[in-house]
């Protein structure tokens, strides 16, 4: 094993054998692909809670700059040629606001002038609209194939390859002997498709259900875990 690999086995990243590709999940919410040297976040919702608060809804500030100082992070810290956005960078139209448009340029600037962005355009992404020009995102349709896989917004299946996902939020919930129970983000591989967890920090999960061929890796005390049988049966041992 490569030292790359025990420092991300170290900052508690799991391995992935997908599509005969090497897949590191990470506790940040992302799948790193260190062949490609390409990160891959779906569901930021970049301008959600200034969304909101253009409806009158008392939302307080802060989640757009944490958002693209995180994003950033991650870029800086794995080395990225590639970022690729699976789908709902931009929450709304709404989301456009002075600040939040200042605070996409900053964080452009701050990013290495040959890293390559594209976002594969979401649900969000057509009512919000393209990210400003002036941001060198490329902007593509789904699916758009790179490798063995088919990069998606919307889960499913593609005969063009292994599809990457998101747009579902997805979290599993966890239940112990008694009464308690805890419900984490979740990464959901399957045998044609894998989900991503959201990487906002502001939008919410959808519990999901895990079928007997889909391997399930919790994100928790800052780890990535994988659901075993005994613990998708409702009881952790």
């Amino acid at each position: 094993m490569n030292d790359d690999a025990n420092q991300l086995i170290a900052a508690g990243a799991v391995a992935a054998n997908v599509a005969g590709e090497t897949l590191w999940l990470l506790p940040e919410h992302a799948i790193w692909w260190p062949a490609r040297q390409m990160l891959l976040v779906a569901d930021v919702h970049i301008g959600k809670a200034a969304s909101f608060r253009a409806l009158g809804q008392p939302v307080p500030p802060g989640t757009t700059a944490s958002n693209l100082a995180r994003l950033r992070a991650l870029v800086m810290r794995h080395g990225a040629r590639e970022l690729v956005i699976l789908g709902d960078f931009l929450h709304a139209r709404a989301a456009r606001t002075a600040a939040v448009l200042v605070a996409l340029h900053d964080w452009r600037r701050a990013l290495p002038a040959e890293l390559r962005i594209t976002l594969v355009r979401g649900n969000h992404d057509l009512h919000a609209g393209d990210p400003p020009p002036e941001l060198h995102i490329a902007v593509t349709p789904e699916p758009w194939i790179v490798g063995p896989f088919a990069l998606c917004h919307a889960p499913g299946s593609s005969d063009l390859g292994y599809v990457l996902a998101g747009h579902l939020h997805p979290a599993f919930q966890l239940r112990g002997r008694g009464a308690d129970a805890v419900r984490l983000p979740c990464f959901v591989l399957g045998e044609q498709g894998a989900i991503l967890p959201a990487f906002g920090a502001f939008t919410g999960h959808a519990t999901v259900r895990a079928a007997p061929a889909e391997r399930v890796y919790v994100i928790g005390d800052g780890r990535v875990w994988p659901v075993t049988p005994s613990v998708r049966g409702g009881v952790q041992v």
